[in-house]
């Protein structure tokens, strides 16, 4: 959105700020023309590079006296501006600057910081969206202070981390032979369980983050119905992989073991 009208960016404009806010780092999809932000008081860091937006509409051109434009006519109008993100100016107001109390209540979990550590994972912060790249063989989060909770991150961070044991350098999972089309989401179910399982084993509440899949989990289950005993046995192989580098994986109460026997 535009921080100055309060409008959201619409049609390309909105494809084109994602994208650039997600492959520069940015905590926000939020923007301000030079201008706006010197109205504001605000100044736009020196060096800082801005991203192009487009403002197109139909204009109507009255009637001319003329033989050569006896009637109205349309015609298409296209203008370019150039925004800078929020992360780029400096001094802003206090409504629009990051708040700084967000993150107080933010608390930091040992068990699955040090698993994240300990995996020996690339994982970089900033953006908005939460991913693994295989091309690149790294994970991708948002800044810790942007989610909701403590367990709604680590339980991002472990599905992801679930995804990156499939690497081929790692468990080299693979799925096309036996889901066919279905094996993304199969993979997602997979990481969807692992994240579970890693947050148990950290001793944390866990948060289900891709609910949206859940209509592509149970179209891969009806079609095998032992479709969630292999992603069970692959989430369980992952989350061993993962716990593995630990060293010692996390004790168990006595009264879970006794359960177990």
């Amino acid at each position: 959105m535009n921080a100055g009208s309060r409008r959201p960016y619409r049609g390309v404009n909105r494809v084109l700020l994602t994208l650039e806010a997600q492959l520069r780092g940015f905590g926000r999809n939020t923007w301000l023309t030079y201008r706006q932000a010197a109205e504001l008081g605000a100044q736009v860091r020196g060096g800082e590079r801005g991203t192009t937006v487009v403002f197109y509409k139909l204009h109507e051109l009255p009637a001319g006296e003329s033989e050569d434009r006896p009637e109205p006519r349309v015609v298409p109008l296209l203008r370019s501006f150039t925004v800078f993100n929020l992360a780029q100016i400096d001094q802003l107001p206090e409504r629009l600057a990051q708040s700084s109390g967000e993150a107080a209540a933010w608390v930091r979990e040992l068990a699955p910081e040090k698993l994240l550590a300990d995996s020996g994972a690339r994982i970089e912060h900033g953006g908005f969206a939460a991913f693994y790249e295989p091309a690149e063989n790294r994970i991708q989060l948002p800044e810790r202070e942007l989610f909701a909770d403590a367990g709604s991150y680590y339980s991002t961070a472990l599905h992801e981390l679930t995804h990156w044991t499939g690497h081929p350098e790692r468990l080299g999972r693979q799925l096309g032979r036996r889901f066919g089309e279905r094996a993304y989401a199969m993979e997602e179910l997979i990481a969807e369980i692992g994240s579970a399982f890693l947050c148990a084993a950290c001793r944390i509440d866990g948060r289900l983050q891709h609910a949206a899949y859940v209509a592509d989990w149970i179209q891969v289950l009806e079609r095998d119905k032992r479709a969630v005993f292999a992603a069970a046995a692959m989430a369980q192989r992952a989350a061993d992989y993962l716990e593995a580098k630990l060293g010692t994986p996390p004790a168990v109460p006595a009264e879970l073991e006794e359960e177990a026997a």
